[in-house]
């Protein structure tokens, strides 16, 4: 029996229609690193990032193959973080600056749990060395080297105890570097742990006199995943200074370190590996610059994104 011919043009229609919306349609794409990009979008980004500094890097890795990118803010329903959030997230990346307490110990529970056992990894930029998910992730790497450094029969009975309060004081060039423990062993045979929490911050910043200026970030580790694509060492146009010493456990890898005008330096990229998961911190990112219209910026940013991703399924602990 002979097809209409109205018929087949309507069915041609239909058919080509369906495929431009396979085309044009957002969807997730199987094996893709699935991306949250989370910011405090704090008004004093407006000068430079017009439509927010998160908005900006999530444009930029969606440019790129191989991403399912979502940004959320702190304002978000559930501080932008929900259940359903995280469980559809391999990388989190996370900028934030005055607002760090709004955020409660039991969402930052939750992320670090995750990374604990491997379900996701955390980028940390700039300002949000003084985050919630950051402080608590150095919290449980502290743990985790405290741990390590016990007879391995004692590592799992061993109980912690931690010394000083979770919060987001200051401190002084010449404060004792936390954070660091002591081992207790009482008359019953239980081991206490003593852990000086890690502060998570550095004694100085935002000096006047380097405010704006360029830093010269020199690549140390250029095999490392982070660097890929990147030249030995790149110009930063305009930022804000860091000062060491950074109150955190010892990285895994140091990649980068930075060097300002005023003859300071900073480990500006740091990488550690806390249960089955990974955390990054890079330093760039200061609201008031276009950082993260910079090529190699980005560029750093995709590439911690796609190894931390692609670790999910794949080795993701880097040798040299």
């Amino acid at each position: 029996m002979d097809v209409p011919r109205p018929v087949i043009r309507a069915v041609k229609r239909i058919t080509t229609l369906l495929l431009l919306l396979l085309l044009v349609l957002p969807c997730g794409v199987e094996g893709a690193v699935r991306v949250v990009v989370w910011d405090e979008q704090e008004p004093d980004q407006k000068p430079a990032y017009p439509d927010f500094l998160g908005n900006q890097i999530a444009r930029y890795l969606r440019s790129k193959s191989g991403f399912d990118v979502k940004s959320v803010r702190l304002d978000d329903p559930e501080f932008g973080i929900s259940k359903d959030t995280l469980d559809r997230c391999d990388v989190l990346i996370w900028w934030g600056h005055e607002r760090h307490a709004e955020v409660p110990r039991s969402k930052g529970r939750e992320i670090v749990d995750r990374i604990l056992q491997g379900r996701l990894s955390l980028i940390a930029l700039h300002s949000a060395h003084r985050s919630t998910p950051f402080m608590m992730a150095m919290e449980a790497r502290a743990v985790q080297d405290a741990r390590a450094a016990l007879p391995e029969e004692q590592r799992s009975q061993a109980m912690v105890e931690w010394t000083g309060p979770f919060d987001r004081s200051d401190v002084k060039a010449d404060d004792p570097l936390t954070p660091s423990f002591t081992v207790e062993k009482r008359a019953t045979g239980t081991v206490i742990l003593k852990i000086v929490r890690p502060k998570s911050t550095f004694p100085d910043c935002c000096s006047k006199a380097t405010s704006g200026k360029p830093s010269q970030i020199r690549v140390l580790l250029p095999n490392h995943p982070l660097a890929r694509g990147l030249p030995e060492q790149f110009t930063i146009l305009h930022t804000e200074m860091y000062a060491e010493p950074f109150h955190v456990p010892p990285p895994d890898a140091v990649v980068f370190d930075e060097e300002f005008v005023d003859g300071g330096h900073f480990r500006s990229g740091l990488v550690w590996r806390i249960g089955h998961g990974q955390v990054v911190y890079f330093r760039t990112g200061h609201e008031e610059y276009d950082e993260y219209f910079q090529a190699y910026p980005l560029q750093v940013i995709e590439n911690a994104a796609r190894w931390l991703g692609e670790g999910k399924t794949k080795r993701s602990d880097w040798e040299p």
